[in-house]
């Protein structure tokens, strides 16, 4: 292999001949979907043979994975109601319909989450309003309250890469204007805030098991409740015939769309749940280690961490830190990535990236399927506009993201620590 040594000027930083810093190759980073083994492959079989795909029938007496799923859901996260979709986009939909939001409402999202979140409010026809992020990279509250008028519904908080929002002030926010929270805990399966797990937090939450995710069947969503109400609406929304097999009354019914999870993704996604304690472990383990082993040189070099409302809850997928000048940000990743160290840049203008509403360009723009959409209905509704959020944007500029996999070994640790105190002694001098 090429490798590298890294000499940093006040110009640039730039690479000549040497040892690269990590010699192993590194596991992808899908935690579940790296975990997949001889337990999903029996479930899966368990469904082929009874030939049961559908949830609600089939041709035998076969019982529901997808219903196993949503009891074991329930039990391990400690919540009345779990309903199991077929994604994390229509648990968010499934979720906004059931908390009423529809024409002219608003609801805030933060200005740094994948774009899901807010394609979610558009799709029930609210219209997305973006919040500033603060250093844990989740919505700022006072930045939220600024931004609550007399159409604002619902705030969908995201805790993002593993870690929670500010759970506490978001709750009293809400109380004091009476909104609801919708907590998107998409790339946070598992984690909490300060014992009790995300996503059972506010009035109602989701989860994606997409393979990207810490939990995953391929594709796959969850949203969950301690209200019964919602969670009724959450089902005729999520089923077009839900109100008809779950026998509710007919006052209060809606017809919804078709979002149902297959038996073969609760198949998958109920051999998966059982390895959520060991994957988390293993992921803050490695982060632990990462974070200490770079902390020195880190310190000297001006980084700051990403802030953590519950360091003991955070899921530890990802070690995040703050360069204190943004146009330096963008070579010392370049410098890591050269050493093998799995690094990204949380923004960069001239990359299209999803995941920050500057880069949101069909929203921003107004583009839809229709010729019309929720800003064309209430053109008094102030639209999209990323300009509005600098915070964020200068925040993500100067931010490092360090892939933390649970499945990294104590010597890739070390290897990858290497590269980082590499590249960050080279900002010393």
């Amino acid at each position: 292999m090429t490798v590298f040594d890294v000499v940093l000027t006040d110009a640039s930083l730039a690479v000549n001949g040497g040892a690269r810093a990590v010699s192993e190759v590194l596991p992808p980073m899908y935690p579940g979907g790296m975990r997949i083994g001889a337990e999903e492959e029996a479930a899966v079989l368990d469904v082929l043979r009874s030939k049961r795909l559908f949830r609600y029938y089939g041709p035998g007496e076969a019982p529901s994975k997808v219903e196993e799923l949503e009891a074991a859901v329930a039990e391990k996260f400690g919540v009345a109601h779990v309903l199991a979709v077929s994604s994390g986009s229509i648990a968010l939909a499934s979720s906004l319909a059931a908390l009423g939001v529809g024409p002219g409402d608003e609801v805030i999202v933060p200005a740094y989450t994948w774009i899901a979140s807010a394609a979610a409010v558009l799709f029930v026809g609210g219209v997305p309003v973006i919040a500033e992020v603060d250093e844990s990279l989740t919505l700022d509250v006072a930045d939220v309250a600024n931004r609550i008028t007399d159409r604002t519904k619902v705030i969908l908080t995201v805790h993002m890469r593993g870690g929670a929002s500010d759970m506490d002030g978001l709750l009293e926010l809400a109380r004091r204007h009476d909104l609801r929270i919708l907590e998107d805990t998409a790339q946070a399966c598992g984690a909490s805030f300060h014992g009790r797990r995300l996503g059972t937090i506010g009035d109602i939450g989701i989860f994606s098991l997409q393979f990207n995710k810490i939990l995953t069947s391929g594709e796959g969503g969850l949203v969950t409740t301690n209200s019964r109400s919602l969670y009724e609406r959450a089902l005729m929304f999520h089923d077009v015939a839900g109100s008809l097999r779950a026998s509710l009354k007919e006052t209060g019914t809606f017809v919804g769309t078709t979002g149902r999870m297959s038996e073969l993704q609760g198949a998958v996604a109920g051999a998966q749940l059982e390895k959520l304690d060991d994957i988390l472990a293993d992921a803050r383990r490695n982060h632990a280690a990462l974070r200490a082993q770079v902390a020195e040189i880190a310190t000297a070099a001006g980084v700051t961490w990403r802030h953590q409302w519950d360091p003991a809850g955070d899921a530890g997928i990802a070690l995040i830190g703050f360069l204190p000048d943004s146009a330096r940000t963008g070579q010392v990743v370049t410098a890591l990535q050269s050493e093998g160290v799995p690094a990204t840049r949380l923004f960069n203008p001239a990359i299209t990236d999803y995941h920050v509403a500057y880069h949101w360009d069909p929203m921003i723009q107004g583009r839809s399927w229709s010729s019309r959409t929720p800003w064309d209905a209430a053109p008094d509704i102030t639209r999209l506009d990323p300009s509005s959020c600098p915070r964020t944007n200068e925040l993500l500029e100067r931010a490092i993201h360090i892939d933390v996999s649970p499945d990294y070994t104590p010597a890739q640790i070390a290897q990858i620590g290497h590269g980082v105190n590499k590249v960050l002694a080279a900002l010393l001098g």
